[in-house]
Formats: C-alpha cells, structure tokens, sequence
C-alpha cells in the first residue's frame, strides 16, 4: 500500500506541475498580448514577467527533483528486462507462417491447374 501512496503523490505533484505549467503559459501570452498594444503597462508587463519567472523556476526545480527521483528508483533496483524484443519475434515468426500458408495455397492451386485434363 506504501507504494501507492509514494506513486499518488508523484502524480498529484506531476498534475500540479501541469497547473504551474499552464499559469506560465497564461502569464507569457499576457505579456505577449500587453507587448503587442501601442502603449504597453509597464506595472502589469513587469508583474506578469515576474509570474512567469516564478512559475518557471517552480517548475524547473520539481522536474529535476522528479527526474532524480526516477533516477534512484531506475538505478536502485535491477532492470527485469522487456519482453518487447520476444512479443516482437513471436509476431514476425506468425506473419512468416501465414505467408508461407498463402504461397503453399498458391502453389496448389498452379499444381491442381497444370493437372487438370
């Protein structure tokens, strides 16, 4: 159950993270679209440069603290291994069976014509 916790409170800091994100993205085009007017507020252009900035080095830090992190728990424990390479093989060896299928099929349908009187 510990597990679960540890994992719930990754994502809730991940889709937190995502919320940061998104209030960045809503502060640069404030400024964007404050730049963009004949007479800019300069109060409110330095306001929403400063949120940005904020929201960004937040963002920054929690991600490098994910990626360490994810970094422990990958070199902390072995690696089992991918069963992508076997599942891949097992698919290409059936494809191979059902076109060799397919020309042996062929192949007697051109014997059974070369037969027929």
């Amino acid at each position: 159950m510990a597990g679960f916790a540890v994992a719930n409170e990754r994502l809730r800091v991940l889709e937190e993270l995502e919320r940061e994100i998104g209030a960045s993205l809503q502060s640069a085009g404030s400024v964007i679209l404050e730049l963009s007017k004949d007479k800019a507020a300069e109060r409110l252009l330095e306001r929403q440069a400063a949120q940005f900035s904020a929201a960004v080095l937040k963002v920054e830090a929690e991600l490098s603290a994910q990626i360490r992190y994810l970094t422990q728990v990958a070199t902390g424990q072995p690696h089992e291994g991918s069963s992508y390479a076997a599942r891949k093989g097992g698919q290409m060896a059936l494809n191979r069976l059902e076109y060799a299928r397919l020309r042996l099929a062929e192949l007697v349908r051109a014997c059974e014509q070369l037969l027929e009187p």
